[in-house]
């Protein structure tokens, strides 16, 4: 990479090594990575200054072959009650592909491992008020082929999800892009293009523009977890 882009060491345990991972943090650094074929940008949900510790919770709803976007829709209602009666703001968007994932801001306190329990443990209480609907088991093979996957393993370290506008590697071009939470009967990810979502962002901004205003604590969610006799 060229001096100009900005870059964070990491640590893998896994392999013994370090490597240098891309920040971006202007549009150049943009252009560059595309024009090294970058099609997709998927941040760890950690900053350079302690990357360590995330400053982001991801629920990604992730539908079963055989569950529908009506589903995902319901459970991500669902979902935005649960943060209501905690407190806490989601911001939701489209995942590119089938799903939706929520970020929301966190203070940057915990480890991958507890952020990673407390989502599971916001997964379970999903499950519980849509039993029909979610499933949190781990293992693909056995899960019901129609329900909805809340995939809490994404807030482990090293793992990823498409950033929000990030263009999907899919050959209509799909963008994961953000909306308002009142759009969301309405919403449909097949549309949100390459070709489409610049008009869409000229007209309505960013809705994900107040993510940094509020971050909020996980006290309660690794109560629950402590409740749910979740692993460490």
């Amino acid at each position: 990479a060229p001096p100009w882009v900005e870059s964070v060491q990491i640590y893998f345990p896994r392999y013994g090594r370090t490597a240098d991972e891309l920040c971006v943090t202007e549009l150049g650094a943009v252009i560059w990575a595309v024009q090294m074929a970058t099609v997709e940008f998927h941040p760890w949900n950690s900053r350079r200054a302690d990357v360590e510790r995330p400053d982001e919770w991801r629920i990604d709803l992730d539908p079963m072959p055989k569950a529908t976007f009506a589903q995902v829709r319901r459970v991500a209602a669902v979902a935005k009650q649960v943060l209501d009666e905690l407190g806490i703001a989601g911001f939701p968007k489209t995942s590119g592909g089938n799903g939706l994932h929520i970020y929301v801001r966190i203070a940057p306190e915990w480890s991958f491992g507890e952020v990673r329990r407390a989502a599971l443990a916001f997964a379970r209480e999903l499950e519980r008020r849509l039993p029909d609907d979610v499933t949190t088991t781990w293992w693909r093979k056995d899960r019901d082929p129609q329900h909805v996957f809340v995939d809490f393993n994404q807030n482990a370290r090293d793992h990823t999800i498409a950033s929000a506008w990030s263009v999907r590697g899919v050959a209509d071009g799909t963008v994961s892009t953000p909306f308002a939470w009142d759009e969301l009967d309405a919403i449909e990810p097949r549309e949100l293009t390459i070709a489409t979502v610049p008009d869409r962002f000229a007209r309505t901004g960013d809705p994900h523009a107040a993510i940094d205003d509020v971050a909020h604590r996980l006290d309660t969610l690794l109560e629950w977890a402590d409740r749910d006799g979740l692993p460490e």
